[in-house]
């Protein structure tokens, strides 16, 4: 099974290539249009500002090959936010995939931090992506942007407010946490993505 990492002007793409070595597959990192497209699974990670990955992902053509992959492709942290329409970080339009808009926290209690940093609870978990994962199990978050709940959330955490903590449509998901640093349980995570038919 080929399984490709995006590779794009966002960080944390070692963790991934770490996380699957330590599941025995090894990753292709490319940002090649034919080699993404002829991939079995495609990792679309990231860690960083929307505005300046989707200009990466547009000079490269890679906006329309990632929304047009028939296989099936895990989007993580600011990989899912630009799958959603849009994002309110520097009022960025993104892939469209997920018909929700990624908004900035803006907690009243001012004892809550953001960006959230740290491990959070996933509750209400749906569909294959989440066999053998236990409500309530903790994942490990950083992030300040986050997609509300809507009709594509299989997965609820609690932050200022609840919101989608994963996602899913067709052949495309997304998870706002990093399971490549979730222990135990981002490992069955990405056991269950590659696994997915």
């Amino acid at each position: 099974m080929k399984t490709v990492i995006i590779q794009y002007n966002a960080g944390n793409i070692q963790s991934v290539l770490y996380a699957l070595e330590r599941l025995g597959t090894t990753a292709i990192v490319t940002d090649d249009v034919s080699t993404i497209q002829s991939a079995d699974r495609v990792i679309f990670p990231g860690v960083g500002e929307a505005s300046t990955a989707m200009q990466y992902l547009k000079e490269r053509n890679l906006d329309r090959v990632i929304k047009n992959l028939q296989q099936p492709v895990l989007g993580i942290c600011l990989g899912m936010q630009l799958m959603c329409t849009y994002s309110s970080e520097n009022d960025t339009p993104c892939l469209g995939i997920f018909e929700e808009a990624v908004q900035q926290f803006k907690p009243t209690d001012p004892t809550i931090k953001v960006p959230q940093i740290g491990w959070n609870t996933i509750t209400n978990l749906k569909t294959e992506l989440f066999k053998g994962v236990p409500e309530n199990s903790f994942a490990y978050f950083v992030h300040g942007y986050y997609a509300a709940l809507g009709e594509h959330t299989i997965a609820t955490t609690d932050y200022v407010q609840p919101y989608s903590s994963a996602l899913h449509k067709n052949n495309f998901y997304g998870v706002q946490f990093h399971p490549e640093k979730s222990a135990k349980v981002g490992e069955q995570i990405i056991k269950n993505f590659l696994e997915l038919s």
